[in-house]
């Protein structure tokens, strides 16, 4: 068990969290959420004792052996990925250092002898022998192959380096794991097996995540992080969603009802307070209405942005056609001849474990890259907006986010653009920031913008649900539901991804393309039947 005793942490003078009371039990999963700046990765560092809290303490349970998700991603830079993991359990490597340090002195003695017994006993009672294997089943699960398990971590690139944090932490089946943003970064089958994992896990788990099926899949509570306080719900996100929304309607009409008598009593006091015959009822009146208190209704710190993409023109029938295309980068071949044809009704979600091939296409269809082969046609009606995964030089400007987006807008009204950054939680003042010091979740919010004044009738978006809040990411899934033109996109969140394809391409690791008309969900039940397939045919033949 980890609890939380008093806390209280101010950031100068506005406080984050005020006299936090909360228990992490065992068996349990706690969903962390909240707005962005509500101070989540901050609670899970305080309780992982990377932050001291203004007041208040937090205890663990005597014994138990805490676990997080580290984030510095070139910390172990200079140790092979195997050694990473391990060390996910200290206890465990530093038995394993010492012990493999005795053996390797040239003058052994009698005392070298018996700390050496002491250490084997040890490592034998923490399962060391089956570190490494251990270590390789959760770098596996995680996608994360065999060829590299004895690199070194400063080889990696980021998305892999990120899997081995996430195995470091779940290493050792510590007593109680903290993860923030856990599936960042993570591709859907990386996800999937995460799930699995946590839903297995029998000890402790707090997790921030942004992803709402994730959620929805993993936790049995939801830590709700809002109006500086921290208020447990049982169940997952949807419910959380729910009883919360009950909740607030509940206190709403409460306040309603209570308004509604102090307006009556008032009247009555009003009309016949002179009056000697009522003067009595009218004093009863008064005293009735001192009593009734309105509840103080704070305003949420969650904000949803308004997210409308209209396209100015319909779109036709012919809309993309892609014929043998091909693409090389660096040497690899990531694209390999690969052909398909867009329908005015299609909204394409591109997954696999290649999400440079899904990049690559989008570029090139884009008309910012060449293809070594083959050749694109857009069809006449059409018109695009592109979100790229990588768009740092978008904002390497001195422009304010104003100036940013009206270079973007056919119509230059300054009334008119700063609409779109209205809707985009861009308002007063914010709109003479500079570009160049907006935080990512603001960058991504600007582009949208920018894909909203196109009035485009074809949307590309390369994973543009990063950097973005619960609240952003319910604003941006339902604006692209309601899409009447075609998308073409790449997202780690399942439910958006779900909820918005009618068409899913995979890219295998080889380049080439797999082509469903179907939705997410059932994709992956075929896939999944698919395998189980597979492995009966090799059973049986091993029979």
């Amino acid at each position: 068990m980890i609890a939380a005793n008093g806390v209280t942490l101010r950031v100068g003078k506005k406080a984050l969290f005020e006299n936090v009371n909360i228990k992490f039990t065992e068996g349990n999963c706690y969903g962390v959420i909240g707005a962005n700046g509500a101070g989540k990765s901050t609670f899970l560092k305080i309780l992982s004792g990377q932050l001291e809290p203004t007041n208040g303490d937090v205890t663990i349970t005597e014994g138990q052996r805490l676990s997080f998700l580290e984030q510095d991603h070139f910390k172990y830079d200079d140790l092979p990925v195997i050694d990473t993991v391990i060390m996910g359990n200290a206890r465990l490597y530093e038995v394993r250092e010492e012990k493999d340090a005795l053996y390797a002195k040239e003058d052994f003695s009698d005392e070298d002898g018996i700390r050496a017994s002491e250490l084997e006993a040890e490592f034998a009672e923490m399962n060391g022998w089956d570190a490494e294997s251990d270590a390789e089943t959760l770098l596996n699960g995680l996608g994360v192959g065999n060829e590299f398990h004895y690199s070194l971590m400063g080889t990696l690139d980021g998305p892999l380096k990120v899997k081995v944090l996430l195995a470091r932490a779940l290493f050792g089946n510590p007593d109680i794991l903290l993860l923030d943003e856990p599936t960042n970064h993570l591709d859907l089958d990386a996800i999937s097996w995460l799930e699995e994992f946590l839903i297995n896990f029998e000890n402790t788990v707090i997790v921030v995540s942004h992803d709402r099926y994730f959620l929805n899949k993993v936790c049995t509570q939801i830590a709700d992080i809002d109006y500086g306080k921290i208020q447990l719900y049982a169940g997952n996100y949807d419910f959380w969603f729910e009883s919360s929304t009950l909740l607030m309607k509940q206190r709403k009409d409460a306040n309603k009802k209570k308004e509604e008598k102090i307006k009556e009593l008032k009247e009555f006091i009003s009309r016949f307070s002179a009056n000697a015959s009522k003067s009595k009822q009218a004093t009863s009146r008064k005293k009735a209405l001192e009593k009734i208190q309105l509840e103080d209704i704070k305003p949420s710190s969650r904000k949803y942005p308004y997210i409308d993409f209209r396209p100015q023109r319909e779109i036709g029938n012919e809309v993309l056609e892609v014929h043998g295309l091909s693409k090389t980068v660096d040497g690899v071949k990531v694209i390999d001849n690969i052909s398909f044809t867009l329908r005015r009704e299609d909204k394409v979600a591109f997954v696999g474990s290649n999400e440079q091939a899904a990049s690559e296409l989008f570029k090139i269809i884009a008309g910012l890259e060449e293809p070594d082969e083959g050749y694109y046609k857009w069809g006449i009606t059409t018109s695009q907006a592109f979100f790229p995964k990588d768009y740092s030089e978008e904002f390497d400007s001195d422009l304010t986010i104003a100036e940013w987006l009206t270079q973007y807008s056919e119509i230059k009204d300054a009334t008119y653009v700063r609409g779109f950054l209205g809707r985009m939680l861009f308002a007063g003042d914010d709109g003479v920031k500079k570009v160049k010091v907006l935080s990512g979740g603001e960058k991504v919010r600007c582009l949208l913008s920018k894909m909203m004044i196109s009035a485009s009738n074809v949307l590309i978006l390369d994973q543009p649900t990063n950097h973005l809040d619960m609240e952003s990411i319910t604003a941006l899934n339902n604006g692209l539901i309601k899409f009447p033109g075609v998308i073409l996109f790449t997202c780690h969140d399942h439910q958006f991804v779900e909820t918005t394809a009618n068409r899913i391409m995979e890219f295998t690791p080889e380049g080439t393309l797999i082509d469903k008309i179907t939705t997410y969900d059932e994709y992956l039940a075929a896939d999944e039947a698919a395998r189980k397939r597979h492995v009966y045919t090799l059973q049986e033949e091993d029979n």
